[in-house]
């Protein structure tokens, strides 16, 4: 029989795992189809957007690698960890994003942390949402970035 602190352990273990299964569920049903595109801030920190448009949601990924060596936000990040800024930074790659395709009347009305490098934002825009097909504007992509949703 175990005793209270290892059921309390177990059962801990056991929600993460499933809150971890949960958020990769959802990220893979809802990003997995769509081309990334690149948006660059700071000194040259690429992050690739998935962007849902019909949902009005965007997932922002970041390289590992710029997690741990990052060089933050310009002055504002120097001497910081990466960690400090990297709220900062995911906010600041939305925002830049919908500047760049021409959505700056949009503003981000929620955001959920799934990972260290991965971030969503949902937005809300005056525009109606452009019909499945519309030509819209789009930032281009790159290979070999990020956590792989490919």
């Amino acid at each position: 029989m175990l005793r209270p602190a290892a059921s309390l352990a177990l059962i801990v273990a056991a929600g993460l795992t499933l809150a971890g299964c949960t958020g990769f569920a959802y990220i893979s049903k809802t990003y997995v189809s769509l081309t990334p595109q690149v948006v660059t801030i700071g000194c040259n920190e690429p992050y690739e957007v998935f962007d849902q448009r019909q949902q009005r949601r965007m997932l922002i990924v970041s390289n590992a690698l710029r997690e741990v060596t990052g060089c933050g936000i310009g002055e504002r990040g120097a001497g910081r960890d990466p960690a400090a800024t990297r709220t900062e930074r995911f906010r600041l790659a939305a925002r830049t994003y919908l500047d760049e395709t021409v959505r700056e009347d949009c503003k981000i009305s929620g955001e959920t942390i799934f990972t260290d490098l991965q971030t969503e934002f949902r937005y809300t825009c005056s525009g109606p949402i452009e019909p499945r097909g519309t030509k819209v504007p789009r930032l281009p992509g790159r290979g070999g970035l990020g956590v792989g949703l490919r």
